[in-house]
């Protein structure tokens, strides 16, 4: 679930907390609903890049820190662009979710996340 000024949001999310499943993320996928996401997640905060390699969706990317706060908003991604994406330091987690989604909701850096993922790091949002 996301919050924050704008409201809240509730996703169904895929958790990528390993390697493989972190290397495969949305590849190949052709379309994603729009109450579903990606959630990765990492054992440690650190500096976060992605790209949009083989995937074939755009994607808006919520770079999350370890206490649940998105930090930075990465919005429609491009298909299939290896360009990197720097989503800064310090972060834990990212949730990607289809495109355009995070404008039209109205989340914004800022936001809480609610996860267990984020249960050990003294969570703004607990669950």
């Amino acid at each position: 679930m996301v919050r924050g000024d704008w409201g809240q949001a509730r996703f169904s999310v895929e958790v990528a907390d390993d390697d493989a499943e972190r290397a495969q993320g949305l590849m190949f996928r052709e379309s994603m609903p729009s109450s579903a996401g990606m959630l990765f997640v990492y054992k440690r905060p650190q500096t976060m890049r992605f790209w949009m390699r083989n995937t074939l969706i755009p994607l808006d990317m919520l770079f999350v820190d370890s206490r649940g706060v998105i930090q930075h908003i990465h919005e429609n991604a491009v298909p299939l662009d290896e360009t990197m994406i720097y989503g800064g330091k310090n972060l834990l987690s990212v949730l990607e979710i289809n495109g355009g989604l995070a404008r039209r909701m109205g989340i914004k850096t800022g936001s809480e996340l609610r996860h267990p993922a984020f249960a050990a790091h003294n969570p703004a949002w607990p669950c």
